[in-house]
């Protein structure tokens, strides 16, 4: 029998981003029917992650595969999902799975979210993209956007620059500001987030003087596949008690 599948989202207060997450989930089951799929939150939302794996034991589950719904390896992945793993029922045999980012999978959702912003492939050598995370004090977190902006670059864009919301520089308006510096005749905003929430809404409002602002990365299908990959990748490992 397949390990159950736990989502672990972050959770915000923002209903947008539960709904986004619950959407994403609803994706990768009908990618998946023959895998059990469940969600839970570390924060503000309901089921949180350690009352899924409670009830799952109280069901007679034995294999769980919890997968951070992350871009980035920062402190939630590092820290904070370890902890509720470490405190899961012993019953459970639990293997985390790696965050989603970085994938090239990843690369093609951001693109396709610029061209259904209103860019086309014709654009692609004239406009530059700011890369906009959430940001992270974790420098591995900010290395990680860094290479991805790079990576990204040599696709065929003007440019691609790296910004954060939040903990580290630069803002997505000064990256804005600099691709107009490089004489990029278009300047784009590709959120490298998954969901809507406080931080993706600062994005939007630093991308006031761009001329094209993509969505979140949401449920979009490339999403779902590099999750189910993740997935299956962690089911592979050997099983080990989180007591371990």
């Amino acid at each position: 029998m397949k390990p159950v599948l736990l989502v672990i989202a972050h959770g915000s207060r923002d209903p947008r981003h539960a709904a986004t997450v619950h959407a994403l989930v609803r994706r990768v089951r009908s990618l998946r029917p023959d895998v059990r799929v469940e969600t839970g939150f570390l924060d503000f939302n309901i089921p949180s992650a350690q009352g899924v794996l409670e009830s799952l034991a109280a069901e007679g589950v034995r294999d769980v595969v919890a997968l951070p719904l992350l871009l980035t390896r920062a402190f939630h992945a590092k820290a904070d999902i370890p902890a509720v793993l470490r405190d899961a029922p012993r019953q459970l045999r639990i293997r985390q799975a790696e965050v989603l980012g970085p994938s090239p999978l990843l690369l093609s959702a951001l693109e396709r979210r610029l061209y259904q912003a209103g860019l086309t492939p014709a654009d692609k050598s004239s406009t530059g993209v700011v890369l906009a995370s959430a940001g992270s004090t974790d420098p591995e977190a900010i290395a990680v956007i860094a290479d991805i902006a790079r990576e990204w670059r040599h696709t065929g864009w003007c440019a691609v620059r790296p910004a954060f919301a939040s903990a580290a520089l630069p803002r997505t308006e000064d990256a804005v500001r600099e691709l107009r510096a490089l004489g990029c005749a278009k300047v784009a905003v590709a959120p490298y987030v998954l969901a809507p929430g406080f931080l993706p809404d600062r994005i939007a409002r630093g991308a006031a003087e761009a001329d094209v602002l993509a969505e979140v990365l949401g449920a979009a299908p490339e999403v779902a596949r590099v999750l189910l990959r993740r997935y299956e990748t962690a089911s592979a490992r050997v099983l080990l008690p989180v007591s371990a």
